[in-house]
Order: C-alpha cells, then sequence, then structure tokens
C-alpha cells in the first residue's frame, strides 16, 4: 500500500502542492529579509527602463552609422558612433530646453492658475444647461435641480482634492528632486554602456544555451527583440504626429494653451484606444470656458481628423499588425493594468502582454512539432 502511494503521480503532485504553499507561508513571515531587495529594485527600475526606450530608439541610429566608411578600408567604430548618435541627442534635447519646454512650462503655470476659472466657467454652463431643460414641459418630471446640485459638487470637490494634492505633495518636492537628479546622471551613462555592448548580449546568451535548445531560443529571443523594438518604435512616431498635428489644429481653431494642450494628447495617445479620452479631456475643459459648446465641437472635430489619419495611414505602416491583439482584449488589459499599476501600468501592459504572446506561441508551435 505505501509503495503504492510513493509511486502515484497524485502523492508526487500533493507533495508538490504542500512544498509550494510552504514556501509561500515562509516566505510571508520574512518578508522583511526582501525589503531591501524590493527598494534596489524600485530604485534601479526607472533608469533601465528609460534607458531602455532610449536603447531600442537610438539603437538603430547607431547600426547605421557603423556601416559609414570613413576610408576604403574602415568604417565608424561603435564606440565613435555611440559618441557621436550622443552628442546629437543631447544638443536636441538643449534644443528643445531652450525653445520648447519653457513654453510648454509657462502654458502649464497658467492654465494650473487659471484652472478654477475653468472649472467654474464650465460648472454655470452645465447650470444654464440644465435650466433650459427644465423649461421643457416633457422634461419637468425629472428633477434637474438635484443633478445640477450634485453635479457642482462633486466637481467643487475633486477641484478642492487637486489642489489640496498639489499643496500636501510640496513636502515630497526636495526627495523628488533629487530622484530626478540621480536619474538625468544615471540614465545617459546605462544608455552610452547600452548603445556600446549591446550587441554583445545576444552572442553571450547563445554561447550559454546548451545546442540543443540554441536555435529555438535565440529565435524566440529574436522575435521578442523584434517586437518591442517596432512597439516602441512605432509609438515614438505616433505620439510625435499626434502631438504635433493636435497642437496645430488646436492653433487653427484659436484654442489657448494648444502647444500644452498637444503634447499631453501626444503623450496619452501611447495608450491605445483610452489615450485619446484621456488627452481631450483638459482640451474640452479650455473649450468650453473660453469658446463654449462651439469651439468644444471644433476641438472634437481635431482630434477626429488626426485620429482617423493616425489610425488609418500612421498606425497600420509604423506598427501594423506586429502585435495581433484585439481591440477588445488591449481594452482589457488596459483596465486590469490600471487598476493594479496606475498609469505606468497602462502604458507597459500591452507591450508586455505582445511579449508573453509571442513566448507561449513560439512554446506552443515548439511543442507541436516534438
Amino acid at each position: 500500500m505505501l509503495d503504492k502511494m510513493k509511486n502515484s503521480s497524485m502523492m508526487f503532485w500533493s507533495v508538490e502542492v504542500l512544498i509550494v504553499v510552504a514556501i509561500i507561508w515562509v516566505c510571508t513571515k520574512i518578508g522583511f529579509m526582501f525589503k531591501p531587495l524590493g527598494i534596489f529594485a524600485s530604485t534601479i527600475f526607472i533608469p533601465i527602463l528609460v534607458a531602455g526606450i532610449l536603447f531600442y530608439i537610438l539603437n538603430p541610429l547607431v547600426d547605421l552609422l557603423t556601416k559609414v566608411k570613413i576610408s576604403q578600408h574602415k568604417k565608424i567604430s561603435r564606440t565613435w558612433a555611440v559618441a557621436i548618435i550622443f552628442l546629437l541627442f543631447i544638443g536636441l534635447i538643449a534644443l528643445a530646453a531652450v525653445f520648447f519646454v519653457p513654453k510648454v512650462i509657462t502654458q502649464f503655470a497658467t492654465m494650473i492658475n487659471n484652472f478654477p476659472a475653468f472649472i467654474d466657467t464650465v460648472q454655470k454652463w452645465a447650470n444654464k444647461t440644465i435650466s433650459d431643460l427644465n423649461t421643457q414641459s416633457f422634461l419637468k418630471t425629472i428633477n434637474f435641480s438635484a443633478l445640477t446640485d450634485k453635479f457642482s459638487k462633486n466637481i467643487t470637490s475633486w477641484t478642492t482634492g487637486i489642489f489640496s494634492s498639489l499643496t500636501n505633495g510640496l513636502g515630497g518636492f526636495v526627495s523628488t528632486a533629487a530622484g530626478v537628479v540621480i536619474n538625468a546622471i544615471t540614465i545617459p551613462v546605462v544608455l552610452f554602456y547600452m548603445l556600446k555592448d549591446g550587441y554583445k548580449l545576444g552572442p553571450t546568451i547563445e554561447k550559454a544555451i546548451p545546442e540543443k535548445h540554441r536555435k529555438q531560443t535565440m529565435d524566440l529571443l529574436n522575435k521578442m527583440n523584434r517586437t518591442i523594438s517596432k512597439y516602441i518604435g512605432g509609438q515614438l512616431i505616433e505620439c510625435l504626429f499626434v502631438g504635433t498635428f493636435t497642437s496645430i489644429g488646436y492653433f487653427i481653431i484659436g484654442l489657448p494653451y494648444a502647444l500644452l494642450l498637444g503634447v499631453f494628447a501626444g503623450f496619452f495617445n501611447i495608450i491605445p484606444y483610452l489615450g485619446p479620452y484621456i488627452g481631450i479631456a483638459p482640451a474640452l475643459i479650455v473649450s468650453f470656458s473660453n469658446g463654449g459648446a462651439l469651439l468644444a465641437i471644433y476641438n472634437i472635430i481635431v482630434v477626429i481628423i488626426v485620429q482617423q489619419i493616425d489610425g488609418n495611414l500612421v498606425y497600420p505602416n509604423v506598427i501594423g499588425k506586429s502585435l495581433e491583439i484585439h481591440p477588445l482584449t488591449i481594452i482589457i488589459i488596459l483596465l486590469a493594468a490600471g487598476n493594479i499599476a496606475g498609469l505606468m501600468g497602462m502604458i507597459l501592459a500591452v507591450p508586455l502582454y505582445a511579449v508573453v504572446k509571442v513566448v507561449i506561441i513560439h512554446m506552443y508551435n515548439i511543442s507541436q512539432l516534438e
């Protein structure tokens, strides 16, 4: 009887499950031992993430520059190529810091100062609209006054909460500024070595893999690399396109803070499907408070035109069907990721899902061949 139990698969898996549960339980009791690891991981996460994104953006330029011949038998070395791209990139940032960033900051500061007035104007417009509805005989049975009061209270409490958060957050300004300075120093160093020695990573991994699984593993890593590269490059082009042409459209219709609102729309366009709705929200508030419903309609028309061009021309060509993820799946992923990890989760969820999908499909294809 004991021999049968020892040899049974049920016994084996029961013991395995008990061991896993025991390990998890022990880890929950000694969580303090893992706290330093969590602090370390959270500290290096942002520099490595930002440097990794910039690596995928700049590495194709470095590879292209290393193919340029400076003489008949000599090409630009990778170190010099990285140095040249670095100098051009820093020069681009410097130009943006001189000509672009001050205007955005000025518009942001002005808009923050005028934000209570914006909310008040929108609230008055809503009250007037609801008051007009109350005069309609077929709508008299609906208590619009109660809805108005509730709307006003919600807007007021929301605005108060925002400014309260800003005020309370001033205490952490010094630590945040210190973190920004540290990241500003760390990210270029990490990025430099990624660009300089990143090409060595593939061959190093290939040597460490047993020859039996070497080809399959390298094929998987190459697919993952192409997926990430195409997604990051495509999203950069998309965000620049949406931000630029939304700003131009806002200038044309005479919307205040056009540059800032365009940057806002371009940044949030990185979130598929939901991003445009988030990006248009502050623009609609500014539209209602400065030009009423007509300017808001023009605002919506600008966004629809830009999004249609982006969705039908830009997105299919720069990203295409490389992700092959259904829109409903993306929305579910975004909702779950936003609830778990906030804005950062919504930004990273789709590419992470795409990479996991590549891994699963690759493993499935291998299992079918065996």
